[in-house]
């Protein structure tokens, strides 16, 4: 039977590095008691305590992506990532010793200890596993010779990123360049006669030649080696792509949004509780900004426009008017411009440092935004980018965004160029695909320091 290859081979079984991140709690936990007290004997409540925190570290583990980093990523956003999560643990188990009012039943110093302990197990533990892991998945003798066959550009990068040694532990061996079914069947044949044997054979065609499959498989059907499809796909707008089972189908994936079923729950919970406390925080901020806009110009404090929501519903859209009352003609909407007219006094600061963009915060509560996601876009210039921009309306498979990861990468204000207006929908997309809960706090955090003022917007 034939497996679809979409993924890079699996390292270690998640399993294994949740045991080891408990026992490293916990062990840690018993060395920073050795150091500080001459014992390797805890009383009953520092050993309770060692077990809370290692479930609260497994935990941050996996919100903040800890057990997914360590291959094809730099040293030290490796370590940075390892740093994060660790101070996020230890953030927890405070938290909780504060709550419950307990912080002063265990030794201060031996926390310090516990810390410094733990943070330097992990480091050294993780970059351990990954020097042995790299050098094992890179060794020759180790490595599953594959048979490709295929044609297409897909084929050739393929082919050239698994000719030699590398991290996914595949090496290609041999490959059947497809001229036609009748030849590349050929070719097959003199393999299997001259008693070659793959650990895999990967076919690797374009969607159009599909209806070959069967009969390539067909011929290696006395072959023991894994088969695998890898449909030259590369050139697709892909978007969570994957293989699902559906019933008795198998289902390729490759458009698919990422906020569905437990996700979409985990990012409403995560919209509901940081815009509530938001609002808490900013209500004497937008009661000055509802005064000053009152008292400078007038009409409406609110500017409301109709935008475009998940799946292409469109919603009223909230901020504090930074124009003039205007009305354009054709229902024409212009992007405001550097030293456009219409833009009162309080309006250009407003702009500026992104605080008309505060009543969204109602928006989120609402349900009709997202504190991150892709920047809505008035209608019409949906219409106008959706037809000059690949991908365009992929932004709307999840609910738009006060921030996003194009406007902390400094794509944001006026998109007076279509090149602008790609690159946007280029980060877009990249959060799609990368999205996470860690994800979403880190351009939170990010926001507060750079997203808010740049001289891209006016």
């Amino acid at each position: 039977m034939t497996d679809v290859l979409f993924s890079t081979r699996p390292s270690i079984p998640i399993v294994l590095l949740i045991l080891s991140d408990f026992i490293l709690g916990v062990g840690s936990g018993y060395i920073a008691y050795l150091l500080r007290f001459g014992s390797s004997a805890p009383d009953i409540s520092y050993q309770v305590l060692m077990i809370i925190f290692s479930l609260l570290s497994i935990i941050a583990f996996v919100i903040t992506g800890v057990h997914d980093i360590w291959r094809r990523r730099a040293w030290y956003r490796r370590i940075w990532k390892l740093v994060v999560s660790w101070a996020m643990s230890f953030a927890m188990l405070f938290a909780l010793l504060v709550a419950f009012k307990i912080s002063e039943s265990f030794s201060r110093i031996w926390l310090l200890l516990w810390m410094g302990v733990h943070l330097s197990l992990l480091v050294t533990t993780r970059g351990m596993v990954a020097i042995v892991l790299r050098h094992y998945r890179q060794s020759e003798k180790n490595l599953d010779s594959v048979l490709i066959i295929g044609k297409g550009r897909s084929f050739k990068q393929t082919f050239q990123s698994y000719s030699k040694p590398n991290e996914e532990g595949y090496l290609i061996n041999d490959r059947i360049d497809y001229a036609d079914l009748e030849q590349t069947l050929i070719e097959l044949r003199q393999r299997v006669f001259d008693r070659k044997h793959y650990d895999c054979y990967w076919i690797c065609l374009p969607l159009k030649y599909s209806a070959v499959v069967q009969d390539i498989v067909f011929e290696l059907r006395h072959e023991t080696g894994n088969i695998r499809f890898i449909p030259g796909i590369r050139d697709l707008p892909l978007i969570n792509h994957r293989v699902s089972p559906i019933g008795d189908l198998y289902s390729m994936d490759i458009s698919l949004s990422p906020m569905d079923g437990f996700n979409r729950v985990i990012k409403r919970i995560e919209d509901i509780i940081l815009s509530s406390l938001i609002l808490l925080l900013i209500s004497p901020v937008c009661l000055v900004i509802a005064l000053a806009l009152k008292l400078t110009s007038p009409g409406p404090v609110l500017f409301k426009q109709y935008r475009y929501g998940r799946n292409k519903e469109q919603f009223l859209m909230y901020k504090f008017r930074s124009m003039k009352v205007h009305e354009e003609a054709g229902g024409k909407v212009s992007q405001a411009t550097k030293g456009d007219s219409r833009i009162t006094g309080v309006g250009a600061f407003l702009r500026k440092t992104s605080l008309d963009e505060l009543p969204q915060f109602v928006n989120v509560l609402q349900g009709h935004m997202s504190i991150v996601g892709p920047r809505p876009h008035a209608v019409a210039h949906n219409e106008e980018y959706k037809e000059l921009v690949d991908s365009y309306m992929k932004r709307h498979t999840v609910k738009p965004g006060i921030t996003g990861l194009a406007q902390v990468n400094g794509f944001r204000g006026e998109t007076d160029t279509l090149d602008k207006m790609q690159k946007r929908v280029e980060y877009d997309l990249k959060y799609l695909n990368q999205w996470s809960l860690w994800l979403d706090l880190k351009i939170v955090f990010l926001t507060v320091f750079k997203g808010f003022v740049g001289k891209e917007a006016y």
